[in-house]
Formats: structure tokens, C-alpha cells, sequence
């Protein structure tokens, strides 16, 4: 686990100081559109992600449901601590775009795009069944250019059903 030398320095800061320091091989992945939500964490070699190339670290699902902003940090924490993996490994985060559940998918991309942000990585959102391995490879291709999506954004399928409020 690669941990910043000096006791305090919050790991985002770190790697503002030191920008020679070159970024890990992890990817985060996160899925929330449905009420079991699902993260991934990937090992990736090099720029290139092949089937060969790849190792999971670790996958958390777990029934989130109405808790998921409650539960999302922790159960993200949770999987980098199991993976022995810290944020200065992390180069970049996956997420699922939709279509799906309209609040899982605002609270899942909110969470990765703040992340993404704070840390320095660069984020994709990608949609379909191989949305993970698309957005892996997206990230380490450069695409779009500069290794990211400026921010992800949510594809909820339909508009969303706002209702009036009662009174």
C-alpha cells in the first residue's frame, strides 16, 4: 500500500506537492442505478487493458436501497481497505451512466465525480453490459482527451416523474 511520508497529510494534498510521483494502477468502478449497488476495483497493466492484463482486487455489492448516500463512503473505504489499496493507487474511476434508478444514479455519480475531483483522476461514466471494461479502456486510451469526461453524467433513460408536493 503506498502511503504518503508524512503523518497528516491527507493523501490528496500529497500528490499536489509531489506531482512527480506517478499515479497507481488502480481503477475504481461504481455502480448505483440499481438498489443493490456494486463497486470494482481493478488492477490494470501499463495503458492497456486486456483480458490478460486485468485483475479484479475486489468487488463490494451490497442492498443499499434508500441507505445508499449513508452507506457509499464507508462501503468505498471498506473496499480499498480490503484490497490493500489507497487513493494514491487509484488513476482514475468507472461509473455506470444509466439508464436507472433516477436517485441511485444522482447519488453514485455525485459521490464519484466529488472523488474524482478531490483526488486529481481523471472519471468516465459508460453505459451497457461491458460498461466497466469500455471505461477502462477509455481511461487508459485517453478518451476522451485528457484521460476523462470533464464530469460523469447521468443517462436516466426517461425523464424524471417529479411529483407535486402534498400540502
Amino acid at each position: 500500500m503506498t502511503r504518503a511520508p508524512f503523518q497528516g497529510v491527507p493523501q490528496s494534498d500529497y500528490r499536489l506537492l509531489h506531482p512527480e510521483k506517478e499515479r497507481g494502477t488502480a481503477i475504481l468502478g461504481i455502480r448505483t442505478d440499481k438498489h443493490q449497488a456494486e463497486l470494482y476495483l481493478y488492477s490494470v497493466k501499463g495503458r492497456t487493458f486486456h483480458n490478460d492484463d486485468k485483475k479484479k482486487l475486489g468487488q463490494l455489492k451490497w442492498q443499499a436501497h434508500l441507505e445508499l448516500s449513508k452507506t457509499i463512503h464507508s462501503q468505498i473505504k471498506r473496499l480499498l481497505n480490503k484490497s490493500n489499496v489507497c487513493w494514491n493507487d487509484i488513476q482514475g474511476i468507472v461509473c455506470f451512466k444509466g439508464p436507472g434508478s433516477f436517485t441511485g444514479l444522482r447519488i453514485g455519480l455525485t459521490v464519484a465525480n466529488a472523488l474524482a475531483s478531490a483526488n486529481h483522476i481523471p472519471i468516465v461514466a459508460r453505459r451497457g453490459q461491458g460498461w466497466i471494461q469500455e471505461g477502462i479502456e477509455d481511461l487508459l486510451a485517453g478518451n476522451p482527451p485528457a484521460g476523462g469526461d470533464k464530469i460523469a453524467v447521468p443517462a436516466y433513460g426517461s425523464p424524471p416523474n417529479i411529483t407535486k408536493p402534498k400540502k
